[in-house]
């Protein structure tokens, strides 16, 4: 069961289920972090789109799925809770010979910036499954977290769904649909960081 290739079969029989097959793929992309995303949605994208309209409600549905899913492991942190979620990570950072005071500095870095990291988080590969617990544990606020995930979500799903659906088009070919939605995603982390940059408070700032 932990073989992602056996998730990745019953993806095409979730897929055929409609609207509700595609929020369902989306959801089950981030309950199980171990199903790659950038195939599973060109795979949506082949087998769910037939034409340029359903795009729009595409890529919402699959924002809503992707939603879903991490709200179930951002419950999770906050069942946890910082106290107990600090004692984990330390733990852990200690096995790793991670410094106690790196830990705290970051925790108090991702404090001040919880919506913005939690939106970017979703465009960063393999960040984007584990971004929910961290934000949860954190005490995000669950709309401000809800709404930066789906927006993110959408950003990061729009390209794969567009390249599945033109290799299903045949104007792209197998290996082109993947290099061409990931080249998607290079620019627009790229605008970010300088708009990251732009909006950053002076340190020498009253």
């Amino acid at each position: 069961m932990s073989d992602p290739s056996y998730l990745l079969d019953v993806m095409p029989a979730l897929a055929s289920w409609g609207l509700l097959g595609l929020a369902l793929c989306s959801a089950v992309e981030k309950l199980l972090p171990i199903i790659p995303s950038v195939g599973m949605f060109i795979m949506l994208g082949m087998l769910s789109i037939s034409g340029p309209g359903e795009l729009p409600l595409a890529i919402a549905i699959t924002a809503a799925g992707s939603t879903a899913g991490s709200l179930f492991w951002y419950g999770m942190g906050r069942w946890l809770g910082p106290a107990r979620g600090d004692a984990l990570v330390i733990k852990i950072g200690r096995g790793l010979s991670v410094e106690d005071e790196w830990y705290w500095r970051l925790k108090s870095r991702c404090r001040r910036r919880r919506i913005w990291l939690t939106f970017v988080g979703q465009l960063i590969p393999v960040i984007r499954a584990y971004m929910a617990f961290p934000a949860g544990m954190l005490g995000t606020p669950v709309a401000g977290f809800a709404m930066a995930t789906f927006f993110g979500a959408a950003v990061w799903n729009t390209p794969f769904l567009v390249s599945g659906y033109l290799l299903r088009e045949q104007i792209f070919t197998q290996d082109a649909a993947t290099s061409v939605a990931l080249a998607a995603i290079v620019p627009i982390n790229l605008l970010l960081v300088v708009l990251f940059c732009l909006c950053r408070p002076s340190r020498n700032a009253a």
